[in-house]
């Protein structure tokens, strides 16, 4: 996965050796994130776009500024004791986040170890086998996730910690904590959204410059759903068709976003989130989200986080994971990385629609991540990966 960084400065809890009780001060303070750099062109609900107010992710629960629920990290177990992390998510993304939760606790520290890719991660603890130090597996989407719990690597999740998502983001193995929704980003000088087709089917009949970013994992993923929910000959049919309309390559979905707001090309095929991250960098640009009804190119996937079978600490671990579904976190993602909170509550940020206003098709996201298939179908009618 690639991403575009952003600055997110967080600052640290006092260095206070009065435990709980420094904690909670720390909870109640207003320092702990600096002011969010898209603070200036999303509007927050049931808040201004003041640049001046800083936005407070653990100061203050989830924030005033933000208007959301959810149960914020000073209502959660108490970490203490050290964990080991695999996390296939990008230290820029989520690296501040875990520094904030680790400087919580004085008697706490995760160490993180990034890897690569998610698979990547997968495959070295499948390698290291009961020698493995890690305690947690964080995924940037649920096909890793299913990926190591097929393989046996992962212990079943309490319950009580299952029950902060809706059902369709977690199975018995692993949670997700926060998700992103595929969608038909559009530039708004050529289409309005009445105009682009509700079925992703019929995109290649529409009169339009088209680009994807093929090579990348998510948009494998999106060609995924479509052989899942339409077929082998549908899915080739609808690619040959998309060939034959020209469809521009583009090495990353970001980029691919950027040519839409430039008006190189019309329409696109990416994850929702770097529409916003174009947004954030030029808030008039001239693009927009649209979202397809109930078919692949609807198809909603999770980053999410699973206990590694050797855990040494599997409650502890269990914990960190939970601060990853608080309502502090859960704004973090909707803020910072521009996610689909996955915690009932908090909702995402600029002009998206809530999780159950999105029409989603029924995919088993775990055969998400299975795509060497989905790869040879692509390459054999026509696209180069």
């Amino acid at each position: 996965m690639t991403d575009t960084p952003r600055d997110s400065p967080i600052g640290r809890a006092p260095d206070d050796r009065d435990g709980r009780s420094s904690r909670r001060a720390f909870l109640a303070s207003a320092g702990a994130l600096g002011a969010v750099g898209l603070a200036g062109c999303i509007d927050f609900p049931g808040g201004g776009n003041d640049d001046s107010e800083p936005f407070n992710w653990i100061g203050s629960g989830p924030g005033a500024r933000l208007g959301q629920d959810g149960t914020p990290m000073s209502a959660m177990p108490d970490l203490e004791g050290e964990l080991t992390v695999y996390s296939g998510r990008h230290q820029f993304l989520v690296g501040d986040l875990i520094d904030s939760i680790n400087s919580l606790y004085d008697d706490f520290h995760a160490e993180v170890r990034y890897g690569g890719s998610s698979s990547e991660m997968v495959n070295q603890i499948i390698t290291e086998g009961s020698g493995t130090p890690a305690d947690v597996f964080y995924s940037v989407n649920a096909g890793s996730l299913g990926s190591l719990a097929e393989s046996g690597r992962t212990q079943a999740l309490s319950s009580d910690l299952l029950e902060l998502v809706r059902p369709e983001f977690h199975t018995d193995q692993w949670i997700g904590t926060s998700g992103r929704a595929r969608s038909v980003p559009y530039n708004t000088n050529a289409f309005s959204a009445s105009e682009l087709p509700d079925d992703i089917m019929a995109y290649p009949d529409l009169d339009a410059d088209f680009g994807w970013a093929p090579t990348y994992g998510s948009c494998q993923a999106f060609v995924t759903a479509m052989r899942i929910l339409e077929g082998d000959e549908a899915t080739r049919q609808w690619i040959e068709g998309m060939l034959d309309q020209g469809i521009q390559t583009y090495p990353d979905e970001f980029v691919a976003n950027q040519a839409i707001a430039d008006g190189e090309i019309d329409v696109g095929f990416t994850n929702h989130y770097y529409i916003q991250r174009v947004l954030d960098g030029n808030p008039d640009a001239p693009i927009a989200t649209a979202f397809t009804q109930g078919d692949a190119g609807a198809t909603f996937n999770v980053a999410g986080a699973a206990v590694v079978d050797q855990a040494n600490d599997p409650t502890l671990a269990e914990n960190f994971v939970r601060h990853l579904l608080s309502a502090e976190a859960q704004a973090y993602f909707a803020v910072e990385t521009f996610e689909y909170p996955l915690a009932p509550g908090v909702d995402p940020v600029g002009d998206l629609p809530r999780i159950d206003e999105l029409d989603v098709p029924d995919v088993d996201l775990a055969q998400l991540g299975d795509m060497s298939g989905t790869v040879d179908l692509m390459e054999s009618a026509g696209v180069e990966l």
